[in-house]
């Protein structure tokens, strides 16, 4: 085998320079210096090979490469020189004839020869020049000595295979070296290719990309880096909470890892536009002129002072301190009083942006808090949403009908309303979908409903309640010519001038063709008028046209509304109570029959238990005061009494019809008409006392549009009698009362 060699060492040019004049041969031996200068000879190991020196060049770093043939193994016999550079007098055994071969060892070439081929290929050389070279070597030793010449090993590895002097234990311990070697080249082979492939397979997606940017660029899309850049932009703009901060950079370096038709990049871009879109810091100024404020609310309002109070009293504190927590009112009144034109005042007369839900009907606790983002196409909840429309963080954010909220297997959305609605932790809202907390303490929050008596306690205790009360006529008639008739006539394109709406004839509507606690109804009719003159303008006629008494049967029809309650006539056993609904006051007509029996007493008309029981508390009380009465101590043992509410329909339940109850029984079992005209609301005792009822303004307007001109009320209301008697002076005589004595000799006549 040829090979060069590099010598640089003193000693080891003379030794060179010594056999270029002699006989040209060199012993090649291993030795363990790793220092400069002579090694000690015991360094040395005696087994080494003779070579011939062929050639010899110097080198550009000042050694001396020469090119050595080894020719045969040689054992260190003695040193004949040991300066300046060792000479030694060696023992080669010649090659001789070669031996005949055993089987086995021929098998064992093979193989080496086999797997040598392999081997050498892997490195670079032809599959034919590799055979060549293998069959060349015809002795096991040879063959041995070829293919330890090219595998990697370690100088002690080579000397130990060195050492062997059995020919075929040395192929045995060349082939497992080999075998191995070639396993782990075959490795790296494979992951070579794998990493080949990989990187190609990159260069091709990145070819392909740029193609594809070129492309969009082309059609003025935005490019993907410049979509990075600007969410990356938008990031640091924003003066974001740390914690969204954090996610939305987080959430950048994800997308920035990601394949650009990922099916996760989307979802990230639909959360970072989230994100950078929410109002973070941005709030709207808060109008602070109180002068103005009331004007706002007064022009777009009639009456409503509590409320309007309420919100000039924020205003005032908001005035004198700029942060504050923004206060939950609940406004509660029948429909139709203007809950939610009510919340746009608000939110114009402090200069804020308006924003509503409606909660009628929700039953899914993720349409509050949202969807997580594990979900296919999750959202936000529309809380969030509504802050994102709003476009500020401290918006009136209205949540109507909050008492037709319902539950299911989904959630409660009620349990989910009570962070958003508490002051103390609606500071930290996390929605499931942004996942980071988002500040609603700003924001004022309204709700409305028609009734408290749906509202989970708990959530109503987190909300300031106002009432809204039904409207009189005359409040109907002051809001229907300064509201709703001027915004029909626009709606409906009609110039004031051409219609004149008489009082008269508003109040023939609101009596005659609606029967409702707010106005909806009276602006539907109002509508309705509007059109008819409409028609008449588009075909041609010339107005003005005047709305009176006697048009409004030409454009209405008949009145479909007749409060006739035969007043002049008082039948025995009938008494008409009060009551209040979600829709408002309304007239109970009770009515009491007497018949032999047994002692039965008959409730039908959809009675609640409560209503029940103010049926059984009065029966006792009469019996109680059989003998004051006139009647027999055992006249209940012998009469079945029956009380029937019409409109069977109709649940009815509460506690303000024991009054009623008790009259209409009295008078029943005396014979005795009640006096007609009267309305009674209240409570009883069995003692008799007349307890205190709720919604009294309600009640007495039912009264108003029922032509009553009196109503027997608990003396205890005293404090709300005294509001309702100044505002309802011209339409009710109010008669407080205590007991139910008194109650009975003021109604039941003689």
């Amino acid at each position: 085998m040829i090979m060069p060699l590099f010598v640089g060492e003193p000693h080891e040019l003379q030794a060179v320079e010594m056999a270029l004049k002699a006989s040209g041969y060199l012993f090649l031996a291993l030795c363990n210096h790793d220092q400069q200068g002579l090694p000690p000879r015991q360094m040395i190991h005696p087994l080494g090979c003779v070579a011939l020196l062929l050639q010899h060049s110097p080198s550009t770093d000042g050694r001396l490469k020469i090119l050595v043939q080894g020719l045969n193994k040689a054992t260190i016999r003695s040193f004949v020189q040991t300066q300046p550079f060792y000479a030694v007098a060696v023992h080669s055994d010649p090659e001789g004839e070669p031996a005949k071969l055993d089987p086995s060892v021929l098998l064992l070439m093979n193989r080496v020869r086999s797997s040598g081929i392999k081997w050498f290929v892997l490195h670079g050389m032809y599959a034919q020049d590799a055979e060549i070279i293998l069959e060349s070597a015809t002795t096991p030793e040879r063959l041995a000595d070829l293919v330890i010449a090219d595998l990697r090993l370690s100088a002690d590895t080579r000397h130990q295979l060195l050492t062997i002097t059995d020919p075929k234990e040395k192929l045995r311990k060349t082939y497992d070296l080999l075998l191995q070697q070639l396993e782990q080249s075959q490795i790296k082979a494979e992951i070579r290719f794998e990493a080949d492939e990989a990187i190609h397979r990159r260069h091709r997606d990145r070819y392909l990309r740029e193609q594809l940017r070129a492309i969009r660029r082309e059609l003025g899309e935005l490019d993907d880096e410049d979509d990075l850049s600007h969410y990356r932009t938008r990031v640091e703009q924003l003066r974001l909470p740390k914690e969204a901060r954090t996610e939305a950079l987080r959430q950048l370096r994800r997308l920035q890892q990601m394949h650009t038709d990922a099916a996760e990049a989307a979802v990230i871009r639909s959360y970072l536009d989230w994100l950078v879109e929410l109002p973070w810091q941005k709030s709207s100024r808060d109008g602070l002129n109180l002068r103005a404020a009331q004007q706002i609310l007064d022009d777009n309002h009639y009456n409503m002072a509590p409320i309007k109070e309420r919100v000039l009293d924020f205003l005032g504190v908001c005035k004198l301190k700029r942060r504050i927590k923004g206060p939950i009112l609940c406004l509660v009144g029948p429909p139709g009083v203007g809950k939610t034109s009510l919340g746009r005042s608000i939110a114009k007369a402090m200069g804020r942006k308006f924003v509503r839900i409606a909660l009628g009907g929700l039953r899914d606790e993720a349409e509050i808090r949202g969807h997580r983002r594990t979900y296919l196409g999750s959202l936000p909840g529309r809380i969030i949403q509504g802050i994102k429309t709003a476009g500020t963080n401290n918006p009136v954010f209205m949540l109507d009908e909050i008492d037709k909220v319902g539950s299911d297997f989904r959630g409660d959305p009620a349990a989910a309303l009570l962070e958003v609605l508490d002051p103390d932790h609606n500071r930290t809202f996390s929605d499931h979908y942004l996942n980071v907390p988002f500040d609603l303490s700003r924001v004022l929050f309204l709700t409305t409903a028609n009734s408290t008596d749906t509202i989970p306690r708990t959530l109503l205790d987190r909300m300031e309640v106002l009432h809204l009360s039904g409207y009189s006529d005359g409040e109907k008639q002051a809001i229907a010519l300064h509201h709703l008739v001027p915004r029909q006539l626009r709606e409906h394109g009609i110039p004031p001038a051409l219609v004149k709406f008489s009082s008269t004839a508003l109040l023939d509507v609101i009596q005659g063709y609606t029967h409702e606690s707010g106005v909806r109804n009276l602006e539907r009719e109002i509508a309705k008028l509007c059109r008819k003159v409409a028609r008449k303008l588009a075909s041609g006629l010339h107005g003005p046209f005047a709305i009176n008494r006697r048009s409004l049967t030409e454009y209405l029809g008949p009145p479909r509304y007749v409060h006739d309650l035969d007043q002049d006539c008082a039948p025995v056993g009938v008494a008409l109570g009060l009551a209040y609904t979600p829709m408002g006051g309304a007239l109970l007509r009770i009515e009491v029959a007497v018949m032999p029996g047994s002692g039965n007493l008959i409730l039908t008309g959809q009675l609640g238990e409560v209503m029940k029981e103010s049926a059984q508390a009065a029966l006792s009380y009469v019996r109680s005061k059989s003998s004051s009465l006139g009647l027999q101590a055992d006249f209940y043992s012998h009469v079945d009494i029956h009380i029937h509410l019409p409109s069977g329909a109709i649940p009815k339940d509460g506690p303000s019809a024991g009054i009623p109850l008790a009259a209409a029984m009295v008078s029943a079992l005396c014979r005795r008409p009640i006096r007609p005209g009267v309305a009674m609301t209240g409570e009883i005792s069995l003692q008799g006392k007349v307890l205190p009822v709720g919604s009294l303004k309600e009640k007495s307007l039912a009264a108003i549009r029922a032509s009553l001109k009196e109503v027997v009320v608990p003396k205890l209301n005293d404090r709300e009698l005294q509001e309702l008697a100044a505002e309802f002076t011209r339409h009710l005589t109010f008669v407080p009362v205590t007991h139910l004595d008194e109650v009975l000799e003021y109604v039941v006549m003689s």
